[in-house]
């Protein structure tokens, strides 16, 4: 596990929220902002922290209702926008005018949806099996699970459960990897049981249609449209097609395409195929900062 300090700052609407904050990166280097999936927090991006380590900040957040980020009096309130606002707030606490956005699904949305009013900040995005543009199938598979409680009683029997369910996603994992995830995915409660770590209420307005994506996304993609890309999917992706993937790249000046083979939603960003891409991107982002600078 890679070291970290514990980051909290202040929604607009007085939620406590959290992030992890890896240390790295020179003086003036802007750091890589990382944002997970819809169920999933900070602790995603471990590994890719564990990588980087001493060369770049990596800013892991927990959206609010997810891992130490408080949870919402309004669950009406999980939706891409208010996220947005989250992360803006911590990106002005923290005085940081300029950041490398990595987003998984729906941390890859909040990213588009940034890039508009951070022109000029966002020196390069990484996209993980997200477009403007999702699969019914992935979706429906989604809905079918979001929201709904389990508990187990020891962390073998949660991560049988979780190789149960994603063994499509994952077809070559062993049980270590499925522990592992599992630590990811889950928390252990105050009696001593295994819970899912996010607010179950995060499902209600997921479960209304147009609220897993917010406005036209393919306008907020093309803010990214001369920021250096990284799109990465899943070669088993249920969520994002190859078809939308390439149509992505065509509409995007600077962006690289990579598909990691035999993986579903979504890659972890460990996959040897996806390293030297985004040592590529990052080499990109501090040609672009210090062209800003």
């Amino acid at each position: 596990m890679a070291a970290y300090e514990n980051l909290y700052w202040w929604s607009n609407d007085g939620l406590r929220l959290h992030a992890r904050d890896y240390p790295g990166g020179a003086e003036g280097q802007p750091p890589i902002l990382c944002m997970a999936g819809l169920t999933r927090n900070a602790r995603d991006f471990d590994a890719l922290a564990a990588r980087l380590a001493g060369r770049w900040r990596l800013i892991a957040v927990d959206f609010r209702g997810r891992g130490e980020s408080a949870y919402a009096k309004d669950p009406m309130s999980y939706v891409p926008l208010t996220y947005v606002q989250d992360v803006e707030a911590l990106l002005t606490e923290q005085g940081v005018d300029r950041y490398v956005a990595f987003g998984t699904s729906l941390g890859g949305i909040v990213a588009m949806l940034m890039a508009g009013p951070s022109r000029g900040r966002m020196v390069a995005a990484l996209l993980n099996d997200v477009g403007p543009e999702v699969d019914a199938q992935g979706l429906s598979r989604i809905r079918g699970y979001v929201g709904k409680a389990s508990v187990f009683p020891t962390w073998m029997h949660a991560a049988r459960c979780v190789a149960e369910n994603n063994g499509d996603v994952y077809p070559d994992w062993g049980i270590e990897e499925w522990l592992a995830m599992a630590k990811r995915l889950y928390r252990l409660n105050s009696s001593g049981r295994i819970v899912l770590d996010y607010d179950l209420k995060i499902a209600e307005p997921f479960r209304v249609p147009g609220n897993e994506a917010g406005p036209d996304m393919w306008q907020a993609l093309a803010s990214l449209r001369d920021v250096p890309t990284l799109i990465v999917r899943g070669g088993r992706s249920d969520l994002l097609s190859a078809v939308t993937a390439e149509r992505m790249v065509a509409s995007l000046d600077r962006a690289e395409l990579v598909t990691v083979p035999g993986v579903g939603h979504a890659p972890t960003l460990t996959e040897t195929i996806v390293q030297a891409p985004i040592d590529r991107l990052l080499a990109r982002a501090l040609e672009g900062a210090a062209i800003r600078a």
